[in-house]
């Protein structure tokens, strides 16, 4: 069973790199199962790995052929079905995948033989200058993201005015200022030459940055957050939150001066960083410890997380309710909601769209634009 399990989380890494979201302890959980399954029995082998580590019908073609690709006797020569083939149509992106050689010497080989599939994996770029605005963030260099962080910083970000309770004086308008009224009134002796007018001073809006860091998230957290930089330095208040199975607020680290420092700072401070996802605690943590602290003066909340939940429907439904009746707007960011094809069928998903007001994608440049215009007719 020991030379089973080594396949098994080499089998997982080729899942990873493919784009699906297999952590390598859900290895132990799928060995276990197939002690109570016939291994010689390829259906019942296929099925239980299938059940187990794919979450999404989409990815169904994805595991099949990295199925069929890496449980079987390897070949002399790589054909086009072979892992280079399924590599390039690899849903978030083409990866290079180099072999280590085959040893055609050893005759016939046991699944022990193909244990090490695949050496590294990476990403394929067209330039390290020019980056695409409909390119996904999960096909990003190093080199890319730091262009287009670039670009981020000469989009325009407001999330809108609001009016507070404080009073200012206005060149015209229908409610008079009485104080100023009665001090006029005195040049005049007594007669109401003078109306002066007032208004309610506005303010810019503040915002809110709930952000999910979980495992499924992790091909578009290094991009997000140096998004999520961006909108922490700028002159208007902004509180930002981290989650995967617990809430941190990372709002005085997020304002360090560079955002690779304070990426790296961040991914340190966060303990569950990578982790699972349980959206529902992580907005109970907020509404309970926070939420009078940073939504007393109706702020924009831009929730950024792929909806994919591992707590209870329920209580992410009740927690999205309370926290939509006490902002300005909730706006849920989705970066699967970039693929044509996606549908918010999950539990979580389902539950939390009647409490959200926006639903938008946030998978490459040109979704962020589109929601700094967004952002910006607020002010209407």
């Amino acid at each position: 069973m020991s030379f089973l399990l080594h396949n098994l989380l080499h089998f997982g890494e080729l899942l990873h790199a493919g784009g699906l979201d297999v952590p390598a302890g859900r290895m132990i959980d799928v060995a276990k199962a197939l002690e109570y399954v016939d291994v010689r029995r390829r259906a019942d082998f296929y099925i239980t790995l299938r059940t187990l580590l794919v979450h999404r019908p989409q990815d169904f073609p994805l595991f099949d052929d990295a199925f069929r690709t890496f449980w079987r006797r390897p070949p002399g020569e790589w054909s086009t079905d072979d892992l280079r083939a399924m590599g390039e149509r690899r849903r978030f992106g083409p990866p290079q995948v180099d072999f280590p050689p085959v040893d055609q010497s050893a005759g016939d080989t046991t699944a022990a033989a193909v244990a090490e599939p695949v050496d590294r994996v990476t990403a394929m770029t067209f330039s390290d200058r020019d980056v695409s605005r409909t390119k996904d963030f999960a096909e990003y260099t190093d080199a890319e993201v730091e262009d287009a962080r670039r670009s981020l910083a000469l989009l325009s970000w407001d999330a809108g005015q609001r009016r507070t309770r404080r009073w200012t004086p206005a060149p015209r308008g229908r409610l008079l200022d009485l104080r100023r009224l009665a001090r006029a009134s005195h040049r005049y002796g007594g007669e109401l030459i003078e109306l002066p007018v007032r208004t309610r001073k506005t303010r810019r809006r503040p915002l809110v940055l709930i952000c999910d860091v979980s495992g499924s998230m992790e091909r578009y957290t290094r991009m997000l957050l140096h998004f999520v930089h961006g909108l922490s330095g700028l002159a208007w208040r902004v509180e930002t939150f981290l989650f995967a199975t617990r809430l941190t607020r990372v709002t005085r680290e997020m304002l360090r001066p560079r955002a690779t420092a304070a990426v790296q700072t961040v991914a340190r401070y966060v303990p569950d960083w990578g982790g699972g996802t349980r959206i529902g605690d992580a907005l109970r943590t907020f509404n309970i410890q926070w939420r009078r602290r940073v939504m007393a003066r109706g702020p924009v909340v831009l929730l950024i997380s792929d909806g994919w939940d591992r707590g209870e429907p329920e209580i992410l439904r009740r927690e999205m309710a309370r926290l939509s009746r006490s902002c300005y707007r909730s706006i849920w960011l989705n970066p699967l909601l970039g693929s044509p094809s996606y549908q918010p069928l999950t539990r979580g998903m389902q539950a939390a769209l009647p409490f959200v007001d926006d639903f938008l994608p946030v998978h490459n440049l040109a979704s962020l634009e589109a929601l700094a215009e967004h952002l910006n007719k607020l002010r209407a």
